[in-house]
């Protein structure tokens, strides 16, 4: 099961307790029971890998109880740990020079052509 969604979004940091969480939706709507659709509805996740951030309250872990298969929750750390890591791999990198033209020859230095004259 390597290619899961979980296994997209692991974290690089250990579970703890945060008082914001962000929860990301993984798995497609279609196909959901009408309850999961309108909870997530209410967590204002309409779209696939779409992330939302939310106070932990018990009325929101309520509702991750309800759609914990269709959802990826995160802490603070882990959600900013997991986008530190997405911006690094996305670290623009130095341009790329490609030149078309033959190269144009280089002048020899005055030493090594005085050279060449005085052994001939």
């Amino acid at each position: 099961m390597s290619g899961s969604a979980f296994n997209a979004f692991k974290s690089l940091v250990p579970v703890a307790w945060s008082p914001r969480l962000y929860i990301t939706l993984v798995r497609g709507l279609p196909g959901t029971r009408r309850l999961h659709r309108r909870t997530l509805e209410a967590m204002r996740l309409r779209r696939c890998h779409r992330t939302v951030e939310h106070r932990t309250t018990p009325s929101l872990l309520g509702m991750l109880t309800q759609v914990k298969r269709l959802v990826v929750v995160e802490t603070e750390e882990m959600y900013n740990a997991r986008r530190k890591a997405e911006e690094e791999r996305r670290a623009p990198r130095p341009p790329l020079v490609v030149s078309h033209h033959s190269p144009a020859p280089t002048p020899k230095p005055a030493a090594a052509v005085e050279a060449a004259a005085a052994s001939q």
